[in-house]
């Protein structure tokens, strides 16, 4: 029965738990988040010369979201070349909003984005490939903020989207 809770709750969000990392020597006090910190992780980590280490005496993984951004731009900015289209005003470089991490989406997901989007892509695009380029895309898209939850509150309120009366009125 305590296998079972402890699979419930090591499944869910990993409430109560702390960051499994050292930075710099200092213990991470932030809760942690859905991300674990793997062994191609570790690696990259030290190839980048990030201050970050295990702490062995946890029993868990998983890591907080600031690490998980470290870790993220650190890797991202490695990546970036010379004739991409990024520039001061670039969303890649506003860290107020938290990164979405496309390569945990199914590829079905990813693909019918690109068809959606009508995304110009090379044939035979891996998974990585795929998010990465659906990644992109989806930071140039912009948002009017309070248009979008003026309509989500409708949406919840009456249980049906805009896109229903429009059907319904041509039926």
């Amino acid at each position: 029965m305590a296998a079972a809770e402890d699979v419930r709750s090591s499944s869910s969000s990993n409430h109560g738990q702390t960051c499994c990392l050292i930075d710099d020597g200092d213990q991470c006090r932030r809760s942690a988040g859905n991300a674990s910190y793997s062994k191609r992780i570790q690696k990259n980590v030290q190839q980048r010369r990030l201050k970050l280490n295990i702490n062995h005496g946890v029993r868990h993984i998983y890591i907080c979201e600031y690490h998980k951004a470290m870790i993220q731009n650190s890797r991202n900015g490695k990546r970036k070349r010379k004739d991409s289209e990024m520039d001061a005003d670039s969303p890649d470089l506003d860290f107020d909003h938290p990164e979405l991490d496309f390569v945990q989406m199914p590829v079905n997901t990813l693909r019918r984005y690109k068809r959606h989007y009508k995304l110009q892509t090379r044939p035979g695009l891996s998974k990585t490939q795929l998010a990465e380029m659906v990644s992109r895309h989806f930071k140039t898209i912009h948002v009017v903020e309070k248009e979008v939850l003026t309509f989500f509150i409708y949406m919840a309120k009456s249980h049906k989207s805009r896109f229903d009366s429009k059907h319904d009125a041509s039926s």
